[in-house]
């Protein structure tokens, strides 16, 4: 069973210690967002992503790029790995080899918002791949009729132009199995650091069917319901 993004990172925090090793003695470390695929977990550290063993073990730096780099997520069938990065002055949906290797640019648009505040979350922020490995889908702000409500697109991971999926707003999003269905946010919350809220900002899980245009909410909790997980017929958030 492969888990990309949010599905890892219950599993992925028992090896972040080992990886800290990379670091020199008594330097703080905060690594984040994990993305696992077989025997790899990928993060962000120090603005670079790094790979490290699920056994545990010294971590690898994959980029070195004058930048910023945050939210990478395996493509599913373990080939790519798509992030988020701030070069040349803008944040956009870039793609590398698993391995390692040049970054590729898929995105080319500016935020909508000039200096964005921190805790609306990045601009063409990478969420999932499509479960054929041949997307990346991302969050952005263009198109949004709200700069505070993202849109989804997706992207061809050859390049090419990002298509608008049929949602008026989105956010953390997870395929079904076969594809046909989404479990999402409607709203993006997660850079904020707002606790115990339970406002009209308040997360809920839906559930969306590209077939039959079907829109349900699956959760009603007043406070956070977040990052679901869609893994085989149970959906996890």
């Amino acid at each position: 069973m492969r888990f990309q993004g949010w599905r890892c990172a219950v599993l992925a925090l028992g090896f972040f210690t080992a990886a800290a090793q990379a670091q020199t003695a008594g330097e703080h470390t905060l690594m984040r967002f994990p993305t696992l695929h077989g025997d790899s977990i990928v993060f962000e550290a120090h603005g670079n992503l790094w790979e490290v063993s699920r056994s545990g073990g010294t971590a690898s730096r994959l980029t070195a790029d004058p930048g910023y780099d945050q939210m990478p997520r395996f493509s599913p069938d373990g080939r790519w790995i798509a992030f988020t990065a701030r070069y040349q002055g803008n944040q956009d949906v870039y793609v590398i080899p698993a391995g390692g290797g040049a970054a590729k640019r898929l995105t080319f648009h500016s935020d909508v918002v000039d200096k964005a505040p921190t805790r609306w979350g990045p601009d063409n922020m990478v969420v999932t791949w499509t479960p054929d490995s041949k997307n990346i889908v991302f969050l952005s702000r263009r198109m949004a009729w709200n700069s505070w409500y993202g849109r989804l697109f997706e992207v061809p991971v050859t390049g090419g132009l990002p298509t608008l999926l049929p949602l008026d707003r989105g956010g953390l999003m997870t395929y079904s199995p076969d594809g046909h269905s989404i479990a999402y946010n409607r709203i993006f919350r997660n850079f904020r650091t707002w606790k115990r809220y339970d406002g009209g900002l308040a997360q809920d899980v839906y559930t969306y069917n590209f077939d039959t245009k079907k829109l349900d909410r699956i959760t009603d909790w007043k406070g956070t319901d977040t990052a679901p997980m869609w893994v085989g017929r149970k959906i996890y958030f």
